[in-house]
Order: C-alpha cells, then sequence, then structure tokens
C-alpha cells in the first residue's frame, strides 16, 4: 500500500469496460457498540432461501453498519402479511419489527416484500414491494435497509449507494465499482500499472482517477457505464489529485508543469485551465467545500503537511490560504463531509490514523481508528459514516467507522490488497 507519508513524498519528487466482477466479494466484520441504539427485530425472509441470497442477513448487516440499529434477536415464521403478537415483541426489548418474503415471478424476476412495524404503538409504519432481476436481489435490500433507516430516524441510508476502489494482484491493478458493502458491481479499468485516487463526479456517472499507464501520472475520466476514458490532464511533469466541483463542471488538480506541486482549475476538456494557488510550496490533494466557495488542500508552507483552506476565486498569494489542522506536525488527505460539518484527515502520530474534528472549531479533531496505516478516508454521502484504507494481519483492506469510532466494519476480500476507496453519491 502506498501510505499517506509516501504518497506525500511522491508528491514532492514529482515537483523536481464494464465487466461482471468474478472476485473481490467481502464478507463483513462489525465492532463495537454505538452511544444510542434502536432495537429492531428482523426475521428472515419467507422463501429467501430459494432465492439464492439471504436477503435478511445483508438487511441486518446494513442496519448494523449504520451504528443506528441493535438487532434483537428473532425467531419464528413472519412475512409481511403476518399480524405480529406485539406482546411477545415488547417482551424481548423490540421496538421495531421487520419481516417480509420473496417469491420468484414466472418471468424470472423476484417478488421482494417487506413490512416495518412499530411494536410500541402496535401498528404499521412502512411496506413496500420491490420486483427485481436476480442480479438484483442484494440492491433491493440495501433499499430496504434505507427505508427502513430512513422510516425510524427521518435519515436517508447510504446502502444502496456505490463506492469504488483499487484492488492489486500479482501486480495488476483494477478499478472496481461496487455497492455500499463492496459486493456485487463490475470492473471499471484493469491495468499492469498503478491507478490512484479515483473520486465520483456529484451525479454518480463518471470517475475520475489517476492512471500511471503512460509511464507517468495522467489524470483521467470515465464514464461509469459505457466505460469510455479519455485523459483531461497529462501536461508535462506530474497530474494528479483529482477533485470534482459540486457542479460536476471541473476539476481541481495538482499539477507540476511549472516547478513544485500547485493546485489548478480546468474544464471537462482538460481546456481553461487556471492555477490557484501561487506558493512556493508543495500545494496538493485538494477537495471542494460542498457549495463550490471554497478549497481545502495540503501544503508544506508551514515546514510540514498540513490541511489548509482558501477560496476557489483566490488564486493569489499564500496568505490568502487559512490553516486548518493544528494537532500535530503532520497531517495529509482531507475529506469534507457533503453536509459541511467534519473534516476528516489523516495523521501522523506513532503510525497513520483517521482523525475527525468539526468545521465549526466546536470539538477537537479526534482519532476514529485504531490502527495504524490508515489512508484515503471518504465519507458517506448521508455524512455519517467514513470509508478508508488500512492494514490488518499483513493485508491491504477497507473499513467504515462512524463519526465518533464506535461501530467499525471490516470489508474482508479474497486474497486481494485493497486500496483506493472513494464512497459514491445518492443514486445510481
Amino acid at each position: 500500500m502506498l501510505n499517506p507519508r509516501r504518497r506525500f513524498l511522491a508528491t514532492l519528487a514529482a515537483s523536481s469496460l464494464a465487466t461482471p466482477i468474478a472476485q473481490a466479494q467481502f464478507r463483513v466484520e462489525i465492532a463495537g457498540v454505538g452511544a444510542t441504539q434502536l432495537p429492531l427485530a428482523l426475521t428472515r425472509f419467507r422463501d429467501e432461501d430459494r432465492s439464492g441470497v439471504a436477503l435478511s442477513a445483508v438487511l441486518r448487516a446494513d442496519l448494523e453498519r449504520s451504528g443506528l440499529f441493535r438487532i434483537v434477536e428473532s425467531s419464528g415464521a413472519l412475512d409481511e402479511r403476518s399480524q405480529p403478537q406485539w406482546s411477545d415483541w415488547r417482551s424481548r426489548g423490540a421496538d421495531s419489527l421487520v419481516a417480509g418474503s420473496v417469491t420468484r415471478l414466472a418471468d424470472g424476476r423476484f417478488d421482494v416484500r417487506f413490512k416495518l412495524w412499530d411494536v410500541v404503538k402496535a401498528e404499521e409504519r412502512a411496506g413496500q414491494s420491490l420486483v427485481v432481476a436476480a442480479a438484483d436481489l442484494r440492491l433491493a435490500a440495501h433499499r430496504i435497509a434505507d427505508l427502513v433507516q430512513e422510516s425510524l430516524t427521518g435519515e436517508r441510508g447510504v446502502n444502496a449507494t456505490r463506492i469504488a476502489y483499487v484492488t492489486r494482484a500479482a501486480n495488476r491493478y483494477t478499478l472496481r465499482i461496487t455497492d455500499a458493502d463492496g459486493e456485487g458491481g463490475q470492473v471499471a479499468l484493469a491495468s499492469p500499472q498503478p491507478i490512484i485516487s479515483p473520486a465520483w463526479s456529484p451525479d454518480g456517472r463518471r470517475l475520475a482517477y489517476v492512471s500511471f499507464y503512460t509511464g507517468k501520472a495522467v489524470v483521467m475520466v470515465q464514464d461509469v457505464s459505457s466505460g469510455e476514458y479519455r485523459a483531461v490532464a497529462s501536461f508535462k511533469g506530474s497530474n494528479s489529485a483529482p477533485a470534482w466541483s459540486p457542479d460536476g463542471r471541473k476539476l481541481a488538480v495538482t499539477l507540476s508543469r511549472d516547478g513544485p506541486s500547485q493546485l489548478y482549475l480546468l474544464d471537462l476538456q482538460g481546456d481553461s485551465l487556471r492555477r490557484l494557488t501561487q506558493s512556493s510550496a508543495i500545494d496538493t490533494e485538494a477537495t471542494f467545500a460542498p457549495d463550490g466557495q471554497s478549497l481545502y488542500f495540503v501544503s508544506d508552507r508551514g515546514g510540514g503537511p498540513q490541511v489548509y483552506r482558501m477560496p476557489v476565486d483566490g488564486g493569489g498569494p499564500a496568505t490568502s490560504a487559512e490553516r486548518i489542522t493544528f494537532n500535530g506536525a503532520y497531517n495529509i488527505s482531507p475529506a469534507i463531509s457533503p453536509d459541511g460539518r467534519h473534516l476528516a484527515y489523516v495523521a501522523r502520530g506513532t503510525g497513520f490514523r483517521v482523525m475527525v474534528q468539526p468545521l465549526d472549531g466546536s470539538g477537537p479533531a479526534v482519532a476514529v481508528t485504531d490502527t495504524n496505516d490508515d489512508e484515503s478516508p471518504s465519507f458517506a454521502p448521508n455524512s455519517r459514516l467514513l470509508i478508508y484504507a488500512t492494514r490488518s494481519q499483513g493485508r491491504d483492506v477497507l473499513m467504515t467507522t462512524t463519526l465518533d469510532g464506535r461501530i467499525r466494519t471490516r470489508l474482508l476480500s479474497s486474497g486481494l490488497d485493497v486500496r483506493e476507496p472513494a464512497w459514491g453519491p445518492f443514486g445510481r
């Protein structure tokens, strides 16, 4: 894994079609207990064993990973047509109950139905029927999890969103797009050369990333559906660290075309290049604020790498940037939550750990991981979770965490090193 320190030093040195996934399937390990969790009972869906997908298991993992729910153990045969025995479920400590069924239709599709009950009020709360192809059964479970979460908390779930990440096996690099739990999806690109820094467009239709297929770093943009890709930044020197503007019309990139690595803004045709920073330091790893008015980025202008903020239309001297991180002497890889409330970054202490701090200054930066080789934090679109890469038991792995660090999920792949995660937006 190219750890954060090596990646920043690589930047310093630089300044002198969609096919089905056959492997890289994940299993999920969830650790920790949330501060406040809603007790929810979940039964096996009737006839789910005939569908080939354990929908209730997918649903359970989704809800547990959110950190919002405590699953109450349950037994017995229930489906969406049942009338629950309220006193029984109350005695088990459940506030809510989910049950459903899976029925194969004559055309080969499946009718997935569920119902959510409020056990305390003894009434139905939500329900739906989803008719899907066999290949979309897991997606149906993710969508049910999101509906349950939104109904019970008022907050939109992210289980039906997608992530992008890079795997490495035998010096072969593969950019993959999967469901938020790492399952299913497609191969976007396979290459004998490294692929780094994938970034989703705001509409989820395109990915920007850095490819070394020409022998040097080049920024590419690829259409997720068609697999078509093209270079948008292949200037002299290094081209790296793409970040989408919130309107999806421009990219902030790091270029060394004019000397030390600096931030530039360009359109998707690779034209209208505008230099954003004018320092003698290394400026890199830009990310936009949700309102599009400012950029957060990493610079060593103060002697060591720290996160700074500057107005997008600044493009002026180094004094136009405001330092944001002060926790230690080495802070890199900034990510801003979609709601604009939190900054995540990687700090070097005894190791490299993901930190989270409120942007309004209402609290200190806190470590949300217990590993030592963390990199590439990326927020879920509802701003409640982070995905990041780290090392565990000698492998490069992906993990998610709640913003308080209480619930962590490890996505374990099958013999592959996994890195460079990026969480996609709502919609697919």
